[in-house]
């Protein structure tokens, strides 16, 4: 696959009351044509900055930023609007015009001449893509936050752009409705062949959408990768704080800090956790360790979620049995791509 989105030792600096900030610090990242790549951090990480400098709404102070293989900053006004064009953006915030109907608004992103029947034509065509097809003459405080959301989508559309730009589009929706939103964009993906950025401070948000993940942390790149490779064996501390937020498999901690009884091994007992970390794994592991080596399987809680078709999560369980044959059957598991986490034992 080729780069559609290509940085290299990109540098933003802002003036400040201290000398300058640097929000963006030697980023390279490369986005292929047809990635969802998401792009996370906390507040003020830089995330928005990074994304704005793609379609040119903010100037790089260092390095490059190439889009269909045009540097940004070389790139005179008229050739930056034709980029855009190419580029579609939504925003946390809508940005709908109240005044105006639905099919109003949509019609506003056109660029160049576009005769009159046809931009009607292609309005239709565009909320009917979103599923709003009922309501070209609605206004937008007559919509719910998802359905206004989903007209920003449909104007991002209007010049049929190669690259769709997601500015934590999602985060003032509530979670069924930021669900169905982020299937709308997986669908979209997949019927006109988009390349998608997706910008957020939710892991959970990656996790439904994304291929490749790329974790900020004050303006500098800590960690990147395809989706399942990150959630399975997160290396920098910021991200496992991410991927914490999307598992319960944590929660063992917490029990034990309680002295619940659930999570106390007795004599010939271990607790453990179990982690998917590749794709490949298919087998029935539980059920094999407890009849090829003799050992209970006491499942405490277990939080297993699916992406890219492969299983991604864990078990926290309680083994029963000889510590030979304990030490045995997690030497098995290893050889599997099972990741182990022995937490206490008796």
């Amino acid at each position: 696959m080729s780069s559609v989105i290509t940085m290299r030792n990109l540098t933003k600096k802002y003036p400040a009351d201290d000398g300058e900030k640097i929000a963006l610090r030697g980023i390279d990242l490369d986005v292929e044509k047809g990635d969802i790549y998401g792009i996370i951090g906390l507040s003020g990480a830089g995330k928005s900055t990074l994304v704005r400098c793609v379609n040119g709404l903010e100037h790089y102070d260092d390095g490059a930023l190439a889009v269909n293989g045009q540097e940004v900053a070389k790139l005179k006004s008229k050739d930056l609007r034709v980029l855009r064009s190419d580029v579609g953006m939504i925003f946390q915030s809508f940005n709908l015009m109240p005044s105006r109907t639905v099919a109003a608004n949509v019609g506003l992103a056109f660029r160049g001449k576009v005769d009159r029947e046809a931009r009607k034509a292609r309005v239709s065509e565009l909320l009917d893509l979103v599923g709003l097809g009922e309501k070209a003459e609605a206004y937008p405080n007559e919509l719910s936050g998802g359905q206004q959301q989903r007209v920003a989508i449909a104007r991002a559309l209007a010049n049929k752009p190669g690259i769709l730009l997601s500015d934590e589009a999602t985060s003032a929706l509530d979670p069924t409705t930021t669900k169905s939103i982020l299937a709308l964009l997986r669908a979209l993906h997949d019927t006109l062949g988009l390349t998608v950025v997706v910008i957020t401070h939710q892991m959970s948000v990656i996790k439904q959408i994304c291929n490749k993940v790329a974790v900020i942390d004050h303006g500098t790149i800590v960690e990147k990768g395809d989706v399942f490779d990150i959630f399975a064996a997160p290396k920098a501390a910021l991200t496992k704080a991410f991927v914490a937020t999307t598992s319960n498999l944590d929660k063992v901690h917490e029990l034990i800090d309680d002295h619940s009884p659930l999570v106390e091994p007795q004599p010939g007992q271990v607790l453990l956790r179990m982690n998917y970390i590749a794709k490949e794994v298919s087998e029935a592991l539980v059920s094999h360790i407890s009849r090829e080596f003799a050992i209970d399987v006491n499942i405490i809680f277990a939080d297993i979620d699916f992406v890219e078709n492969a299983p991604l999560g864990g078990l926290v369980v309680m083994l029963k049995g000889d510590a030979d044959k304990i030490t045995a059957a997690l030497a098995y598991l290893n050889e599997r791509n099972i990741g182990i986490e022995v937490i206490d034992r008796a």
